[in-house]
């Protein structure tokens, strides 16, 4: 059986349309699956719109990714996981694609990223090298990672020392388990945040992370990118 992780955190406007995606790419694989959708104490209607798609619910209330994905791990009967954020559509030819990885023998791994959305072209070249240096080191983007439910185990499960980065640490502890794959097929993610923020908000909050180094990583204060109201 495949589970797919579904975090969420107020995210009534864009989990329909993902709950769509992995519905329909579910489907037409052919195989068992399971849909789990947790909840992270969210205020609005994502918990009704999730019940209404079919999505079994979990509920918590972390305030953490990483501890999120763990407690959708948990509740999860699939010896498949897959993780995809609440923000990110699912084309059937990923899927498919990634199940084949994993038939081969990988112990997990992560698909290529497209934005949803038309972005500045500055920004599209500063995405263009941060991808091509994020997967020429291997690691998985967060939005999208699957893995063998023995091999997650055995990898330890999400680090929950940390609020973000926490797919890094993953993709190291799954290559420590078994080969581990970036296929090519991509997913669609929201381009939201460059709408929420300036190009300068980001290379602001971003350069002052990697100046921090991995310490900011452990704790939600400074990562209003991930963690900030929408």
């Amino acid at each position: 059986m495949i589970s797919f992780v579904i975090p969420a955190h107020n995210e009534e406007a864009l989990l329909g349309r993902t709950l769509a995606s992995v519905f329909d790419a579910a489907r037409v694989c052919g195989r068992d699956f399971e849909v789990i959708v947790v909840d992270d104490a969210s205020t609005d209607r994502t918990s009704d719109i999730a019940t209404a798609a079919g999505a079994k619910v979990v509920n918590v209330d972390r305030r953490q990714i990483s501890a999120v994905r763990n407690a959708g791990a948990r509740a999860a009967r699939g010896d498949i996981l897959v993780f995809i954020d609440a923000d990110t559509t699912l084309p059937r030819p990923t899927l498919a694609a990634a199940l084949r990885a994993l038939d081969r023998g990988a112990a997990g791994g992560g698909a290529r990223v497209q934005f949803d959305g038309a972005v500045s072209r500055l920004l599209d070249f500063l995405t263009f090298l941060f991808v091509m240096v994020w997967f020429s080191l291997g690691w998985a983007a967060g939005c999208f990672i699957f893995a063998r439910r023995s091999a997650f185990e055995q990898a330890g499960g999400f680090d929950e020392r940390f609020f973000i980065a926490e797919e890094l640490y993953m993709s190291e502890a799954l290559k420590r388990v078994g080969p581990f794959v970036i296929i090519r097929e991509k997913v669609i993610t929201s381009d939201r945040k460059t709408r929420m923020y300036s190009l300068r908000d980001l290379l602001r909050q971003s350069a002052g992370i990697l100046l921090r180094g991995p310490a900011a990583f452990q704790k939600r204060e400074g990562l209003e990118l991930w963690y900030g109201k929408r």
